[in-house]
């Protein structure tokens, strides 16, 4: 039994926000990460932080360009919550150490990117911003002796009795199973785009967030929304990695094998459209056999502005001098995830839910580009406030120790998992065909349903494939529920 003020479980910059927050009122705080401390979605972020900095623009646009985007689905005080406290809460990150690109006279430096009325997303090193957030906030948490940050230990279970969280079971590089007894217990683990044959997501994020949460008695919602990312460096049907949007936002156009532009005369604001308006699009050619392009052309420095895409596509032998950039969507970002307020807390007690796992309803139906790195600064450092000012005691709570045996000898492969969802669930669906695919995933559940399994009889490897079974299954239900064709959910009959 380990015993921790806060147990976060992730380390995202959802994470990190949160733990860098605790650490500044003594909290002692556990990170537990299912591989290295630097996977995940936030260290791969190419585009940056939309934040209203510049001095034409204000919160309020902010706020209208995220509903817009968002089909006004969203939670209208969430996201006022989030636009208005980002000013304040980025100018504090900076002031800690965060250096963001600028000029020659040192301001800030603001790209466009979809769905934006105006430039307003700031970056770091080029397309790498990301990278050096996290490599910030690992900094900033480091050299903390209320942090203890946990490597290659996933979580297989949250300890739930009588409406309260009391912590969770682990398990170790070693192979040891670990219970940690916490305050308050963090689910900052990421999405669900490793669900999806093709994705912009590290290799870890699995929807194992989605699946711990919901056998734990959590609350889910809008489990249907999932963004994919309309331009992933695609060759021969193989996804390599992604293109940033900012690519886009600095004039690369979308054409054809014909050179010519795909999204003119589709939507008004053309290769700036909403994601998901783009990603159709793209699709729509795609599954006609149809090679798809990114003129970058009328970007001048495209290697200098844009490095990390420019190393991966000369990793994979494309010639930018030929101005070419084959593309093909990816699975990016789940709007869906388990219910939270912007302060984290789920219907749980003790349990909160930070990042791309939760759905504070921020998104709606679709998310802005590049709010995403902005909800995990801001809600994370909002879920620690509340944690400092309404602090849990420790309570050692053991596990209930009856699981459900389930039989992983008959589980399909990841690569299966991944062709149905892409098929039934995808950018594009039918609600005719969507109940086959749920009875496809109920075939591998227990008859008790999506309940704790028995992990001491399960490798990692199947308790994964587990996870991705069962969230597969919940997002299937949700998209079958929601009737209407909206946002990131388009239904084509």
């Amino acid at each position: 039994m380990i015993k921790t003020d806060v147990l976060i479980i992730g380390s995202g910059i959802a994470a990190l926000s949160a733990a860098a927050e605790l650490a500044k009122y003594k909290t002692g705080v556990t990170i537990v990460t299912k591989r290295m401390r630097t996977d995940s979605n936030s260290a791969l972020a190419q585009g940056g932080i939309s934040v209203a900095l510049a001095q034409e623009d204000d919160w309020r646009l902010h706020y209208k360009d995220t509903l817009r985007a968002g089909c006004y689905l969203n939670n209208e005080k969430a996201v006022e919550r989030l636009v208005s406290l980002a000013p304040s809460v980025l100018i504090d990150f900076m002031a800690a150490g965060m250096h963001f690109d600028r000029n020659r006279r040192g301001e800030l430096l603001f790209g466009r990117e979809a769905a934006h009325s105006l430039n307003r997303v700031i970056h770091a090193g080029g397309d790498s911003t990301g990278s050096k957030v996290i490599e910030q906030l690992l900094k900033n948490t480091s050299d903390s002796e209320y942090i203890t940050i946990k490597e290659n230990e996933p979580a297989l279970e949250l300890i739930v009795k009588d409406g309260r969280c009391f912590g969770a079971v682990t398990r170790d590089i070693k192979g040891n199973t670990n219970i940690y007894a916490a305050g308050s217990t963090i689910i900052a683990s990421g999405g669900i785009g490793q669900l999806y044959p093709a994705t912009t997501n590290d290799k870890s994020i699995t929807g194992d967030s989605i699946a711990l949460a919901h056998r734990a008695g959590a609350k889910l919602k809008n489990l249907e929304f999932v963004q994919f990312h309309p331009t992933m460096l695609t060759i021969d049907g193989t996804a390599y990695g992604l293109v940033s949007e900012a690519v886009r936002g600095e004039g690369a156009l979308l054409v054809n094998e014909d050179n010519k532009r795909i999204m003119l005369g589709v939507h008004p604001m053309a290769e700036l459209a909403p994601r998901d308006v783009v990603a159709r699009e793209v699709y729509a050619h795609y599954l006609k056999g149809e090679k798809i392009y990114l003129d970058i052309s009328p970007i001048k420095n495209f290697e200098e502005d844009f490095p990390t895409v420019s190393g991966i596509c000369k990793e994979h032998g494309i010639d930018l001098a030929k101005n070419l950039i084959p593309v093909a969507p990816g699975a990016h970002f789940h709007m869906g995830g388990i219910t939270a307020a912007s302060d984290g807390r789920t219907n749980i007690d003790s349990l909160f839910a930070i990042g791309e796992a939760a759905c504070t309803g921020v998104h709606g139906a679709n998310r802005l580009a590049s709010n995403s790195l902005l909800e995990g600064l801001v809600f994370g450092r909002l879920t620690a406030d509340h944690i400092i000012d309404h602090p849990s005691e420790i309570r050692e709570t053991e596990p209930e120790l009856s699981k459900v045996k389930v039989n992983a000898a008959a589980f399909p492969s990841k690569a299966e998992i991944r062709r149905k969802m892409m098929e039934f669930v995808g950018i594009v669906r039918h609600r005719s065909e969507i109940q086959s695919v749920i009875e496809w995933f109920e075939g591998f559940m227990p008859p008790e349903g999506c309940v704790n399994a028995d992990y001491t009889a399960l490798t990692n490897e199947e308790i994964e494939i587990y996870n991705m079974l069962t969230t597969g299954l919940l997002i299937a239900r949700s998209a079958a529920e929601r009737r209407e064709s909206i946002g990131a959910h388009y239904i084509v009959d």
